[in-house]
């Protein structure tokens, strides 16, 4: 066989696989990065000249929303600044765009904040640990995710009552674990480093011992946080003998008989979004209910729906029919040189396709369609999700938190952004830690002083908000 190809012709031209031979070393191309831009500038924030007023981005962001939920989500945003930041993902991206960025691109996922990283499960049940929030996911720069964990973190240790050596150490401690992470996966081969940091190793990877029983009390309560426990305490059998979410307002309520059908019907097309394999195992399920649910703080207000479906045994298996709006980021990506993903067709398979790119393992009935004009994601409701609390962590806990959702993040950049390019950028020594931990304690400022103006303006009756729900 080897005789039959002409002597020195390198390999095959094939798209969609990378050329041989290689132009130069990827992790000397991302060392050249930082002439350009330095890692030290990274250090660096000050609100862009043409922010909007905080309350008026507020009432930006409500646009389009369910105007009844509207007070819900104002509420649950003036808890804490924490609160405020995670109900604030475009608000960021506006003042990230005036912030340097090395030119490189990865599927972000956009709102990556501290709270956004949990437990849930695969297909077999078995936990698995990642982010879990991809509503914003867009491609952009990496920097934009790596900032807004470590602000986060910041906010977080604040609002548990850290001191400031405390916070500002999480944050530069996830910084440091991000970038070590990226040295890891840049030595391994491609194919290898795809499924690399097992779950099963994350804590010792990260060195993050001290949460090792917060991390079994989690994954204890995941376990049994399922779709199933979920339509047993929510659900009634109805006089013609199919099954019937109970009314728990304002969280839980029923919707109209037209809306249920439209809902129930868009399951058609999501089936066409499944893998063939999992058509039979959706055929064997039937329709039984849909009930409209309130979703959590950044997405309070928008269309979400919980759907019953149980199996001849009348097992249950609830998916969650939820509003896909535009990325809040997408604005933004220009004034950052970034050009964008372009015309999105459906931001729902945006939203799964984003999920699909930066997690090792993803909910195996995730798809997408359209209900009364508006695109959504579908996915399984419950499937054993669990999630630590920051604010709740002990000082001594926040740090090891912060590395474990650090080499998370690595981990994800990486499938879409070649790890030793990266790893080329961030380096060996610890600049670009000392930088974002300086950055996240100026933005942790920045959003006490925002979540300060969105206090004074409920106070002053212009935005309405709920509390307690």
């Amino acid at each position: 066989m080897a005789g039959r190809r002409e002597f020195g012709v390198p390999g095959f031209a094939v798209p969609g696989f990378a050329p041989w031979p290689r132009e130069g070393g990827e992790r000397r191309r991302g060392k050249l990065l930082r002439s350009k831009v330095p890692r030290e500038t990274h250090a660096a924030f000050e609100p862009p000249a043409d922010r909007p007023d905080v309350v008026r981005a507020v009432e930006e962001t409500n646009a389009g929303r369910l105007p009844e939920l509207v007070p819900i989500r104002v509420g649950r945003m003036t808890a804490s600044p924490f609160a405020f930041l995670r109900g604030t993902a475009g608000l960021m991206a506006c003042d990230l765009a005036a912030t340097p960025v090395s030119g490189v691109t990865a599927q972000l996922c956009g709102d990556a904040h501290a709270a956004n990283f949990g437990l849930y499960g695969d297909a077999r049940g078995r936990l698995v640990m990642d982010i879990n929030d991809f509503d914003e996911t867009v491609p952009g720069p990496w920097e934009w995710d790596v900032k807004r964990l470590a602000a986060s973190l910041v906010l977080a240790g604040r609002e548990g009552g850290a001191g400031e050596t405390a916070c500002r150490q999480a944050a530069f401690d996830a910084v440091g674990s991000y970038r070590r992470t990226l040295r890891v996966l840049a030595r391994m081969p491609a194919s290898e480093a795809w499924h690399a940091v097992p779950d099963a190793e994350l804590v010792t990877f990260a060195d993050a011992h001290e949460l090792t029983e917060v991390l079994r009390g989690v994954a204890a309560k995941a376990l049994r946080n399922t779709g199933a426990r979920f339509a047993a305490k929510s659900t009634a059998r109805a006089p013609d003998g199919s099954w019937r979410f109970t009314a728990a307002p304002p969280v839980l309520r029923e919707v109209s008989d037209v809306q249920a059908r439209a809902v129930a019907a868009s399951l058609a097309a999501y089936r066409d979004t499944v893998p063939a394999d999992l058509h039979p195992l959706l055929a064997r399920h039937s329709v039984h209910d849909v009930a409209f649910r309130v979703v959590g703080t950044g997405s309070v207000g928008t269309r979400s729906y919980v759907v019953l479906l149980l199996d001849r045994r009348e097992e249950p298996l609830v998916l969650q029919v939820k509003e896909a709006r535009p990325s809040a980021l997408l604005p933004h990506l220009a004034r950052a040189g970034f050009a964008g993903p372009g015309p999105v067709a459906h931001e729902g398979r945006r939203v799964v396709l984003g999920q699909q790119r930066m997690q090792v393992v993803s909910d195996i009935l995730m798809g997408w369609t359209t209900v009364d004009g508006l695109p959504y994601q579908v996915r399984q409701f419950r499937n054993r999700k669990g999630s630590v609390d920051p604010a709740a962590l002990l000082p001594g806990q926040l740090d090891d938190y912060g590395r474990l959702a650090g080499a998370l993040l690595a981990r994800a950049h990486a499938r879409t952004a070649d790890a030793a390019l990266l790893s080329g950028y961030c380096g060996r020594s610890e600049a670009l830690d000392e930088a974002l931990a300086a950055f996240a304690v100026t933005y942790a400022d920045r959003s006490e002083a925002d979540h300060a103006q969105l206090l004074a303006a409920v106070r002053r009756g212009r935005l309405p908000a709920e509390t307690g729900v």
